[in-house]
């Protein structure tokens, strides 16, 4: 992820650190968002190339409702994340959209019970899938390996 840049009234800027899968070097336990300050940018404010966001909280939003815009994601990022947000308890309702074909962005909106945010959701969908991404990946590489492994059993 870049960062999610969030324009409001106050005009505040959260960052989202990088979170790097499990098949590199670094490893972070958490995606972590901090304020950035405030640089009074408006809503309506378009991406600029190489500024490293990927993800936008769209003005309007409130701390239970929330929609956030995903640069450069569609269907695939689109539908998973909504069925993983879903399954949580906190939440009351997700669904994202695509805006228009030609444009490369999605649209997630997320609305929750009392006692959680939006934004705490976006994060613990997005950590859900990671490590069911991770998961997968462990069980495919030991699938492959036992493949490789009952061939060359088979064929020595």
């Amino acid at each position: 992820m870049g960062k999610i840049t969030k324009f409001g009234d106050e005009g505040e800027e959260v960052t989202m650190k990088e979170t790097p899968t499990s098949h590199q070097p670094e490893a972070q336990d958490d995606v972590s968002m901090a304020d950035a300050g405030e640089d009074g940018e408006e809503g309506d404010e378009e991406y600029e190339e190489g500024d490293g966001t990927k993800v936008r909280l769209l003005p309007g939003s409130t701390p239970t409702a929330a929609s956030f815009e995903f640069l450069d994601e569609n269907h695939t990022l689109g539908n998973a994340l909504r069925y993983v947000i879903m399954k949580n308890p906190d939440v009351e309702f997700c669904a994202y959209a695509i805006p228009h074909p030609s444009e490369a962005k999605m649209n997630v909106r997320i609305q929750t019970y009392e006692g959680t945010t939006a934004v705490e959701a976006l994060r613990k969908g997005l950590r859900d899938i990671q490590d069911l991404c991770d998961v997968v990946s462990e069980k495919f590489l030991e699938a492959r390996k036992d493949f490789t492994d009952k061939k060359a059993a088979a064929s020595a």
